[in-house]
């Protein structure tokens, strides 16, 4: 019997890619569901609603009109600087909607597959963070993530929390960029970008997310997975790889610390993820950094 599925947040950049690639498969009949109308219409085997899941008449109508047996919540206000000055919001979709979506879940015995973040983490440290390791955000973005993976643990009976890191892809039109994109813009374009040259991170191809969401679809056991990739670099190291995987020049990146790039909203300075409990229980396996990029940009 096919699993019915439903993809919130489908019109986002991680969202959309699960959408695409659980619609290619017979064993699912999914549904995509988003505040606006689908930005890609026409382009797979999958429904589409619009709904606002922060208002909890419409997740009611959309839990009604569907009856999914698995729920994957990629939607969020990701934004750290704009969480920070938006709090009240940041709550209500970060933490609010999530509680209500976990609690349909475990009403309906639907599976829930809930996307969460490095951020939940400090960064204080030099080793690559376990499911096991305690969180403690520097931010309210993570405050409100972290509170949302609690909500999901607490209510749901059947759940699995993925945590993901600077997510990167081709975007389709519509969709905001991600940091490698912008670096390649700007190269590409002849102009100077500054970067982080002392925040680490394990940057995820956008189609490894999807790969380990599917795979914890249909795995027994519920927790936190860290879905990312293996490599564990700076943000300007990163910068560099596209520079020379893309064969732009170098020395239009600018390295600078964090105190000279003078951000407001306090971010982790080391938030790299061990993806070893994901090799192990799901068989993940992530794609390279350079080989993300050759995808990407279809090299």
């Amino acid at each position: 019997m096919k699993k019915k599925v439903l993809v919130i947040g489908a019109n986002g950049f991680t969202g959309r890619r699960i959408l695409n690639d659980l619609s290619r498969n017979d064993e699912y009949i999914v549904t995509g569901c988003s505040l606006h109308d689908d930005i890609a219409p026409d382009s797979g085997n999958y429904r589409f609603i619009s709904a606002d899941i922060c208002q909890m008449g419409e997740q009611s109508a959309l839990f009604r009109e569907v009856r999914p047996n698995i729920v994957i919540n990629t939607s969020a206000l990701s934004v750290p600087d704009y969480c920070e000055a938006h709090r009240d919001e940041a709550d209500s979709i970060n933490v609010n909607a999530v509680g209500q979506l976990a609690f349909r879940c475990e009403a309906s015995a639907a599976r829930f597959i809930h996307l969460s973040t490095d951020f939940v983490f400090n960064g204080d440290t030099g080793q690559l963070y376990t499911e096991e390791d305690t969180p403690d955000p520097v931010n309210y973005y993570g405050a409100t993530k972290l509170k949302g993976e609690k909500r999901v643990a607490e209510l749901c009976s059947n759940y699995a929390i993925a945590r993901v890191v600077v997510v990167y892809g081709a975007a389709l039109p519509g969709q905001h960029g991600n940091i490698l994109q912008l670096v390649a813009n700007r190269l590409r374009n002849n102009e100077e970008i500054r970067v982080v040259s002392d925040q680490w991170r394990t940057p995820t191809y956008v189609g490894d997310v999807s790969q380990g969401i599917e795979k914890l679809i249909n795995h027994p056991n519920n927790g936190i997975y860290h879905i990312c990739g293996s490599e564990c670099l700076t943000i300007a190291d990163i910068a560099y790889r596209v520079a020379d995987t893309l064969n732009l020049d170098y020395s239009l990146i600018l390295p600078v610390t964090t105190k000279q790039m003078g951000e407001t909203t306090p971010r982790p300075r080391f938030s790299g993820l061990s993806i070893e409990k994901a090799r192990r229980e799901l068989g993940y396996q992530p794609h390279t950094l350079e080989e993300g990029i050759k995808l990407m940009f279809n090299l």
